[in-house]
């Protein structure tokens, strides 16, 4: 009996290799489940678990969990991480803004392929029963539906912030939230509320463009700290640029950070909240990606290790359900009525029937579940995003490997122009975010940004294989 099924475990992993090998299985596909493979194989469920055994400890095929078990990309093992940047000891006033006009123009053609915006596909998102929402919680609003809901906003949504909160680590009252009109409001909201015009600003590199054409925006300097693409920014670089003069924040994406997807381990979010203490200088968190993780437990924010009120946590529901409703929130800490009084001064209050919709699908449209669907999705682009990537562009490309979010950081071989791959895409159909607008120095001149914001299709694998033809070609 043991060697019989010894036999029939090896046959069916050698199967499954076959089909690896002839590309019929393809690298982020997911596997039958045990059961439905013991099924179809008439074969006993402890086989099917020996045979994947088997096929894991070969390399071929990875479990992960509350998912299943997938085909492992061999060629992305052989694919280096992007490397970080070399330390800017300055703070540079910044300028992005054209840059950028270039970059999201691409976006409202829509014969484009997306692969430059930072754009979650509708046909992931929750779409009707949002929709359904929204026009019942219209029907029964009445007056309160179209009236201003001033800061600090909707008392039923600020509920749900906090209670979704107190899961991952982060004990907030309710009273102690804000919500915004997006991420980026509350992002503007905080750095207002702790800097002026002239004062330096510590962030990561590569940075969040959007972030750099705020602190612009604002007549602020950026102090870039360079950023592991694994585990995010270099806290022994950080001390030496907190002891600059004016340094008034800074400005993190812990979470799967954008653009390199980095996530910091719980130790180094504790250690960088306690470094700004030290020093008394605020940290704004920006938490959009933290619910995008692809497996295990959704990652703890920063503003779980703070004692002193000085972390401003930040987040929206532009990633996991509607980005056109704007519906963001910020819990600022001991600045919480300096960001209320900011809020109201600069857009009044945040759209009501949008956040009681949102507030309505927290309580009772199945936000967990949709969130886990959500998240096998992204987790399967990325995969196949990072396999084409590693397929079709030139020998010594670096692709990050991130562990949340739908964003990959790709180094191409040193020589390469990203403003020159971007125009040429441009012209061929396809739209990449190019590096230099990650930076407030320009740097990352052999760097994209690729999201995999939308289900592998043809058009897509096509996209991908025209800017490694380009990439090749320059």
């Amino acid at each position: 009996m043991p060697s019989t099924a010894r036999h029939l475990y090896e046959e069916l992993a050698e199967d499954l290799t076959g089909l690896i090998a002839k590309g019929t299985l393809r690298a982020g596909d997911r596997l039958p489940s045990v059961r439905v493979l013991s099924g179809q194989r008439s074969v006993s469920i402890s086989t099917v678990l020996q045979a994947y055994l088997l096929l894991e400890s070969r390399g071929f095929v990875e479990t992960r969990p509350q998912s299943g078990h997938y085909v492992r990309s061999t060629r992305l093992a052989l694919v280096p991480e992007p490397r970080p940047p070399r330390l800017s000891s300055t703070a540079t006033k910044v300028s992005v803004s054209d840059l950028i006009a270039r970059v999201y123009g691409a976006s409202r053609d829509p014969n484009m392929v997306l692969l430059g915006g930072g754009y979650m596909s509708p046909a992931l998102l929750p779409t009707e029963r949002l929709n359904r929402g929204l026009a019942a919680v219209a029907r029964g609003a009445g007056g309160a539906g179209i009236a201003y809901d001033p800061p600090p906003g909707l008392p039923a949504l600020r509920r749900q912030i906090a209670r979704r909160a107190a899961e991952c680590g982060v004990a907030l009252r309710a009273d102690e939230i804000v919500t915004t009109v997006g991420t980026m409001e509350a992002l503007h909201l905080c750095l207002r509320a702790v800097a002026r015009a002239g004062d330096t600003i510590v962030v990561e590199s590569p940075a969040y463009y959007g972030v750099l054409q705020l602190i612009e925006s604002l007549e602020m300097r950026a102090l870039e700290i360079p950023s592991n693409a694994g585990t995010g920014i270099d806290l022994g670089l950080l001390d030496a640029a907190l002891r600059q003069p004016r340094v008034k924040a800074c400005l993190v994406v812990t979470n799967f950070s954008n653009p390199s997807g980095a996530l910091m381990p719980d130790e180094a979010k504790r250690e960088l909240v306690r470094r700004l203490a030290k020093r008394d200088i605020p940290l704004i968190e920006d938490d959009i990606y933290g619910d995008l993780h692809h497996d295990g437990a959704r990652p703890r924010p920063a503003r779980a290790f703070d004692r002193h009120g000085l972390v401003m946590l930040c987040g929206s529901f532009s990633k996991t359900l509607a980005p056109g409703y704007r519906v963001g929130y910020v819990a600022p800490g001991r600045y919480r009525d300096a960001v209320e009084r900011l809020k109201f001064a600069q857009t009044v209050a945040t759209p009501t029937l949008a956040q009681m919709a949102i507030a309505d699908f927290l309580e009772n449209g199945g936000y967990e579940r949709h969130l886990r669907r959500l998240r096998r999705a992204v987790a399967d682009q990325v995969a196949r995003v990072s396999e084409a990537i590693a397929e079709h562009f030139p020998a010594g490309t670096r692709i990050s490997r991130p562990r949340g979010g739908f964003l990959l950081w790709v180094e191409m071989p040193p020589g390469r122009s990203a403003l020159e791959l971007h125009d040429r895409a441009l012209a061929r159909g396809v739209s990449v975010a190019p590096g230099p607008i990650f930076s407030a120095k320009q740097r990352f001149t052999s760097c994209i940004r690729v999201s995999c914001g939308y289900p592998w299709s043809e058009a897509i694998e096509r996209g991908i294989r025209t800017l490694g033809e380009i990439a090749t070609g320059l």
